[in-house]
């Protein structure tokens, strides 16, 4: 029986026509005609695709192209474009249009009939995407977590109103592209992208930019994490209000929160944990606890996440917080699935590497990924990191906008004097309180150069600073 319902309302709603307010098009398209402000407030709210029947496109697209050329929208300039495209005809020779200014006393309310046109949209949309999974699982896909991926990501691109068009017209992207560089060319130092507090590196990249994947590489005890999370998310969260997220495979919450509290406040983080620490630390402490807890920092530790369940946390984390930054610790600890046991590890970091770029571009935010090296690095004389050094795939500097390595050359003299005097492990002490110089070397930049940036870290903060810059400097 209750099979039998399910049916019989499957049918039910395929006899009903899509969600959609005749009214309220003909009320915006109306609007439009009758003040050219209104025209710019409609289609910040709705585009093309937005209105059902095929009538009402045909005439937005024309007073889309109108605007685009910097000419008033009105009955005569769009009856021209319209003509022009020899699609005069198909709105009824200009009677239509005539109709449509008739229909709306005034252009106040433009935005609110906009929305309205869009809200029904987005439900043809949704029940579109509905349809579409409903289509994937009756195929009974081989892996349900692919198709539970394919389907959240349906869903997640109705949220962010993204249309399903394949092409976009390059006259508004050069127009938005002419604005920016103007801008660039008006602001000296402007950066297009998240500021890393480096003021050096952020020259060189403008930030960290939109939809790029971003890959921080070195030997352990390099810096990596110190860099993507004390020197990163710290300034972009703190000084900026930007919402970071963070997917943190090798370090637990706490730990996460302890490395951001003594960045933050300056203090000595192994003598904190020896309860060493002095009172003007405490101070510090107490100083950064009145504006750390606030920050938009978000912290995911899960031990090897699947790549699956990372893009679904990512895509939840974009949607409820609109984050502008994810920092993921460590790429060779991103499990590919169970549907990939047994590949190459080759073939797994290929898969991984691929999906962060496409998260990365989806998203449309930075996505700062840390890697290991290979040990090859080590049996070389000269240990300056090189994009062949990329641990287990060539696939990570292929996907890769932005490749960084991290380099601190007094790390390996101090191993190779501890080598000679029978010392241990390169454990704290000694020069744990003692700045060292570092280098932050721009090994692949697509859209820009590479090179060095000297910087200087400082473990017992770790924290990286600029080569000049004292290391007592307030706030990252």
């Amino acid at each position: 029986m209750a099979v039998s319902n399910r049916m019989d309302d499957r049918e039910a709603l395929a006899d009903k026509a899509p969600p959609h307010d005749i009214e309220a098009e003909q009320a915006t398209l109306g609007a439009m005609l009758i003040e050219p402000g209104a025209t710019a407030r409609a289609m910040a709210i709705v585009e093309e695709d937005d209105f059902y029947p095929e009538v009402h496109r045909v005439i937005f697209q024309a007073m889309a192209a109108v605007a685009q050329r910097n000419e008033p929208v009105d009955l005569i300039t769009v009856s021209a474009e319209l003509r022009r495209t020899d699609q005069l005809e198909t709105v009824g020779s200009g009677e239509y249009l005539t109709a449509l200014i008739g229909k709306v006393p005034t252009a106040a309310h433009v935005t609110r009939y906009a929305s309205i046109v869009a809200e029904k949209s987005l439900m043809r949309k949704l029940i579109h995407a509905g349809a579409d999974i409903q289509a994937m699982a009756y195929d009974d896909p081989e892996d349900v977590g692919v198709m539970l991926d394919q389907a959240e990501q349906q869903i997640f691109q109705v949220a962010q109103r993204r249309t399903s068009a394949d092409f976009t017209p390059m006259g508004p992207l050069i127009t938005e592209t002419f604005e920016k560089l103007d801008k660039i060319f008006r602001q000296p130092g402007y950066l297009t992208g998240v500021p890393t507090g480096l003021m050096e590196l952020d020259k060189r990249t403008a930030g960290l930019q939109n939809g790029d994947l971003i890959i921080i590489a070195g030997r352990p005890s390099m810096g990596k994490t110190s860099l993507a999370v004390a020197n990163f998310a710290l300034h972009a969260a703190v000084q900026h209000g930007t919402g970071v997220g963070m997917f943190s495979l090798e370090m637990s919450k706490g730990q996460m929160a302890e490395l951001l509290l003594c960045a933050q406040a300056r203090v000595n983080g192994w003598a904190l944990r020896q309860g060493m620490a002095r009172e003007e630390d405490w101070s510090n402490i107490g100083q950064a606890l009145t504006y750390l807890p606030q920050a938009p920092i978000y912290v995911d530790d899960t031990p090897a996440i699947p790549i699956l369940e990372l893009r679904s946390k990512a895509r939840r984390l974009k949607s409820q917080y609109d984050i502008g930054l994810i920092i993921i610790d460590y790429l060779q600890l991103i499990s590919a699935g169970t549907r990939y046991t047994g590949e190459s590890r080759h073939q797994e970091v290929s898969l991984v590497a691929r999906s962060l770029k496409a998260l990365a571009r989806e998203l449309d935010v930075p996505l700062v990924v840390l890697s290991q090296l290979s040990r090859r690095v080590e049996q070389r004389e000269e240990k300056r990191p090189i994009l062949s050094d990329l641990a287990e795939s060539g696939s990570i500097e292929a996907e890769a906008d932005l490749v960084c390595f991290l380099y601190r050359p007094t790390y390996y003299e101090r191993r190779q004097q501890q080598g000679r005097q029978g010392a241990g492990s390169d454990a704290p002490g000694g020069d744990f309180n003692r700045p060292d110089p570092a280098e932050i070397i721009i090994a692949k930049h697509r859209n820009g150069p590479v090179g060095t940036v000297d910087v200087v870290f400082h473990p017992a903060y770790r924290l990286f600073f600029e080569a000049e810059q004292r290391t007592n400097a307030e706030g990252p």
